[in-house]
């Protein structure tokens, strides 16, 4: 790992040392940025974004996380004694630290295979309902006639695109909390 204090970080963050911290950062497997300022840490998250193409995740419990948490592509919010304003700026809200392995491999897990299913099922739905009319002007001499009363196609749409989704997010979950705990290796074959 890679421990770098806030007067260190500012030299780095100049252009001309940019690339070899980079270079650096990805040899290690966690860097650790101490005693930086608000400005520091949203810089340091805009490189990293910018230069390696990586996603970024940033977690802060106070109003000095704010503008890295808004910088990165996720943002975690820890509600503690230093307010709340980490947490409202936020894309997600945990009450402790601790909690965040749980966010990220096991709701992380569930949302990312759910959305994936979902975009599927959109997809499915609407070549389903194209293709429907398609068929159907053949039968109706291509004469732009309404397949059927408008209140049907309101209620198909709102049937199909309300009610499954509800049911599969509530209900869907692929493996178990317990197993994707233990396997955190799950989280990243569902990619």
């Amino acid at each position: 790992g890679l421990v770098i204090d806030g007067r260190t970080l500012e030299h780095v963050l100049h252009d001309s040392l940019q690339n070899i911290f980079l270079e650096l950062t990805e040899k290690c497997r966690a860097v650790v940025c101490c005693q930086a300022t608000p400005l520091q840490k949203s810089v340091l998250v805009k490189l990293v974004r910018s230069k390696l193409k990586a996603m970024t995740l940033a977690v802060g419990d106070g109003a000095n996380d704010v503008s890295m948490i808004q910088v990165a592509d996720t943002g975690v919010g820890i509600s503690g004694q230093e307010g709340m304003q980490a947490v409202m700026a936020s894309d997600f809200a945990i009450s402790q630290f601790r909690h965040l392995r749980k966010l990220l491999l096991v709701h992380g897990h569930w949302c990312y295979t759910r959305l994936t299913n979902m975009v599927l099922y959109y997809l499915y739905k609407n070549v389903t309902y194209v293709n429907l009319l398609f068929w159907y002007q053949f039968f109706c001499g291509f004469s732009g006639t309404s397949m059927a009363d408008y209140w049907i196609l309101i209620l198909f749409n709102l049937l199909f695109t309300s009610v499954p989704p509800i049911i599969y997010g509530v209900l869907d979950k692929d493996v178990s909390a317990e197993i994707l705990m233990q396997l955190p290796q799950l989280y990243t074959m569902s990619q």
